[in-house]
């Protein structure tokens, strides 16, 4: 399963996958900020290649519809199970539930290499409930295999969108120690639906923001590889971009750099790595009393562009603001070997030996460090889940509906007595609308 992964931090990261006999070869976006395993299931001008559920002998439609949304791009499709096999993954055949893609928006884009979605969260998030037994949690019980897989994403120093070839791995099942170099730091994870871990404080060029823990957990913090940046709560944000712009060597920069509005270039020649300052980051040690940091330099969040002018190389800010999470994305991901050990409730971090630019490490780990100074909880007791969103926004609908239906009924009902309204009469007319918001 080494270097079974092609991508880079632009596009994601993808695995190929062969579905049904006669076997259809498709490229699988690797996801651990989702639960559903999707494929393109209709032609797409976006895609190259789709599955074609007529071609499976051994395909079977659960005839139910489906509908998923991300923070960028949504689709709808139908429920089913296939046979899947991994060329580059655990040995042998599984049934899965696939769903087939037949209608999406802005979730294929142009020049995507990958033709679905793996998703490797928890059945918490699974569409359209969580009885939809996962991808992964489908492996684990048919292939035996250990509750836990582990990732590494190399595109540290490349073009964000470049050849789609750089390598990475997707280790099913346990940990790989030629991936990482020296310990893995384990942090909690804090709730079973995203992978939600609990961050303490943030560090740019070694000086602490000062802000409360709790706003680096607002109102999540969770590590999605299919999170493309490192995307901070505004009021981190903005303490990052001012810290940043504040102990770089950059006297004056464009705003339209920070918000992702805008390219910075220099001459081919120069390396502007150089200008910016490294960015810790704290999690909790699985010793509460205890925490450790994972750094990130500049060379993963000053990040190449590829083919813009022929002297000049131009890179963006692989940071952005969010307005409901702290989510650890690819930015951060390349810097590391990250395990998600299911089977012990916990996220661990190791240096990545392919983290390098120019034969240099881009990312570094340290600790322990006394969490004397934090709180000893920086994540909120009140989480309002996905699952309880829905049950919410039905239970207030259903209220509506009854009231609308009262209201019919006494408006279909032969008025008594009339009144006869005055000046000195007022009537008020109000309404509201209950709106379902959508993650």
């Amino acid at each position: 399963m080494v270097e079974n992964l092609q991508g880079d931090s632009g596009r994601g990261y993808y695995l190929e996958m062969l579905i049904g006999p006669p076997p259809q070869a498709l490229n699988i976006l690797v996801d651990t900020g989702s639960s559903n395993f999707a494929v393109a299931g209709v032609p797409d001008p976006d895609v190259t290649s789709y599955f074609n559920t007529e071609l499976s002998s051994t395909y079977k439609s659960q005839g139910i519809d489906v509908t998923v949304k991300y923070s960028q791009g949504s689709w709808t499709g139908v429920l089913g199970t296939d046979v899947i096999t991994m060329p580059k993954g655990i040995d042998g055949s599984y049934v899965i539930n696939i769903a087939t893609i037949l209608e999406s928006e802005n979730f294929f884009l142009p020049g995507v290499k990958w033709h679905g979605i793996l998703g490797l969260a928890y059945d918490a998030l699974a569409k359209p409930s969580s009885s939809v037994e996962t991808f992964f949690d489908s492996l684990v019980r048919q292939a035996k295999i250990p509750n836990i897989f582990s990732l590494q994403m190399c595109g540290a120093g490349l073009p964000v969108s470049g050849s789609g070839t750089n390598g990475g791995s997707l280790i099913l099942g346990g940990i790989e120690p030629s991936l990482y170099k020296g310990d893995i730091w384990y942090t909690p994870i804090k709730e079973e639906w995203y992978y939600q871990v609990e961050i303490l404080k943030l560090e740019v060029g070694g000086l602490n923001l000062e802000l409360d823990c709790r706003e680096y957990n607002a109102d999540k913090a969770i590590v999605d590889s299919g999170t493309t940046l490192l995307r901070l709560p505004q009021k981190v944000f903005s303490a990052v971009v001012q810290a940043i712009a504040r102990t770089s060597l950059i006297q004056e920069f464009s705003s339209g750099f920070w918000t992702g509005s805008q390219l910075a270039c220099w001459d081919k020649t120069e390396r502007p790595w150089s200008l910016f300052p490294k960015l810790s980051i704290y999690l909790r040690d699985e010793n509460a009393s205890r925490s450790f940091r994972i750094s990130i330099l500049p060379q993963l969040y000053i990040q190449p562009i590829l083919g813009i002018g022929e002297n000049l190389q131009c890179y963006r800010f692989g940071i952005s603001s969010s307005t409901n999470a702290l989510v650890i994305g690819a930015t951060v991901m390349e810097g590391f070997y990250v395990i998600f050990d299911r089977a012990q409730r916990r996220v661990g971090f190791a240096v990545s030996p392919c983290a390098e630019v120019d034969g240099a490490p881009v990312s570094e780990i340290e600790g322990p460090f006394t969490t004397a100074d934090v709180a000893s909880n920086c994540v909120s007791s009140v989480s309002f889940h996905e699952p309880v969103l829905w049950i919410a926004s039905y239970a207030l609908m259903s209220l509506c509906g009854i009231i609308l239906l009262v209201l019919i009924i006494l408006l279909l009902i032969p008025p008594r007595c009339q009144h006869r309204y005055t000046d000195n009469d007022v009537v008020n007319d109000e309404s509201s609308l209950v709106r379902h918001r959508w993650k």
